[in-house]
């Protein structure tokens, strides 16, 4: 079963985790930081569990059709996905439980002074198939 862990740099379902946003540490914790995500990745690729992971940029537009010509492209009013989603990873595991102990190892990737972040991930399973209009 495939899941997506979707990391959640500032939106949570309850205060917690590292306060100081990634753009104030410091070069050093950055790199710790990316490292502890390739060496993640590694290892799930030794067990056949990791499928593929992205850190995103910061940049983006909403963009929705509008009938004819350009489309529209907006900053919002909607709650911004540039400024929660920062990254994901897919995993491809035997489990639910096993989507979660990883996740929750995801979560304890260095941050400022070389802490743990404790940050929130979303864990997403991925549709095996398209439900039916009757479900």
């Amino acid at each position: 079963m495939k899941y997506l862990l979707l990391k959640h740099y500032r939106g949570a379902p309850e205060p917690g985790g590292e306060a100081t946003p990634m753009d104030r540490w410091t070069p050093e914790e950055v790199d710790a930081h990316i490292q502890y995500m390739n060496d993640f990745a590694k290892r799930l690729e030794e067990t056949g569990e990791f499928v593929a992971h992205a850190a995103l940029s910061p940049e983006g537009r909403f963009v929705r059709s509008d009938g004819e010509g350009r489309p529209p492209v907006t900053d919002g009013p909607f709650a911004e996905t540039k400024d929660l989603i920062a990254g994901w990873t897919i995993i491809d595991v035997e489990s639910w439980d096993r989507a979660v102990e990883l996740a929750g190892e995801l979560s304890a990737a260095p941050g400022a002074g070389g802490r743990p972040i404790h940050e929130w991930l979303e864990v997403r399973p991925f549709l095996t198939r398209m439900p039916s209009p009757a479900e």
